[in-house]
C-alpha cells in the first residue's frame, strides 16, 4: 500500500500543531527514561538541594529546555525545505528522539519550583527560519548544521555537568542520557554526509548560543 502524500495544507497544520505541542507545557510525554535517573521526583529534588543551588540547577534547566525548543524548531525547519527523502525523515526521526529530552527538561523544572522561559515562542520561530535556511542551502549543509549544533550542545551540558552538584542524581541523569543522544545524532549526521561548516557560521551559532542561554537562564 502506497504512502498517502501530504499537500501543502497537511504540511502547514502538521508544522503547527509541532510548534504547539512543543511551546505547550505538558503535551509532551517521553517515550524512555534517563539511565540511571532516581525513581522519585523528590529522590533527589527540589526539597533536598540547598536553595541556591536549587535556583542554579533551574536556570540550567531552562536553559536545556529551550535548547530542546530549538532543537524541535531547527529539525522542523529543515525537515520543511530538505530536498532528498531520506534526510528529511532523518530529520523528522531526530524531532521525535528530542521529545524525550524536551520532556525531562519541562518535568524536572517542575520538580525544582520553576518554569520554563518565557522566551521560547520567540527562540522556536527564531530556530525555525535557520532551519529552514539551512535546508534551502543544501542538504550536505543541512546535515553539517546539525552536526554542529549537536557537538555545541554536547559542550553545553558538560559544562552544565560540571556544575550540578553530584547529588542530584536526578538532573545528571538527564543530562548524562542527553549528552549520549546529542552525541549519537552528530556523530549520525557526520556519517551521512554533512560538510563542515566555514568558521564564521559557527562562530555566529556560538554567538547566538550565548545570547540565549543569558536570557533563559533567567527570563
Amino acid at each position: 500500500m502506497s504512502e498517502r502524500r501530504l499537500s501543502p495544507l497537511d504540511k502547514l497544520l502538521a508544522r503547527a500543531d509541532n510548534a504547539l505541542r512543543t511551546l505547550t507545557p505538558g503535551t509532551i510525554q517521553a517515550e524512555r527514561k534517563p539511565a540511571h535517573a532516581s525513581p522519585a521526583p523528590d529522590s533527589p529534588g527540589a526539597g533536598t538541594l540547598p536553595s541556591d543551588k536549587r535556583r542554579h540547577v533551574l536556570g540550567l534547566m531552562r536553559i536545556n529546555h529551550t535548547g530542546e525548543v530549538c532543537a524541535q524548531a531547527l529539525y522542523q525547519g529543515q525537515a520543511s525545505t530538505a530536498s532528498l527523502p531520506h534526510v528529511r525523515h532523518a530529520m523528522e526521526e531526530a524531532a521525535r528522539e528530542e521529545e524525550d529530552h524536551l520532556a525531562w527538561c519541562e518535568e524536572r523544572i517542575q520538580e525544582l519550583g520553576g518554569v520554563p522561559s518565557r522566551l521560547n515562542p520567540l527562540f522556536y520561530a527564531m530556530s525555525y527560519a535557520v532551519g529552514a535556511t539551512a535546508g534551502l542551502v543544501g542538504d550536505r549543509w543541512s546535515l553539517g548544521f546539525v552536526s554542529e549544533t549537536e557537538n555545541q550542545v554536547v559542550k553545553h551540558l558538560e559544562a552544565h555537568l560540571f556544575q550540578v552538584p553530584q547529588s542530584d542524581l536526578r538532573t545528571r541523569a538527564i543530562l548524562e542520557q542527553m549528552k549520549a543522544d546529542e552525541l549519537k545524532h552528530a556523530v549520525t549526521a557526520k556519517d551521512a554526509g554533512g560538510a563542515d561548516l566555514p568558521p564564521p557560521v559557527r562562530h555566529a551559532m556560538t554567538l547566538m548560543s550565548k545570547v540565549m542561554t543569558f536570557t533563559t537562564y533567567r527570563i
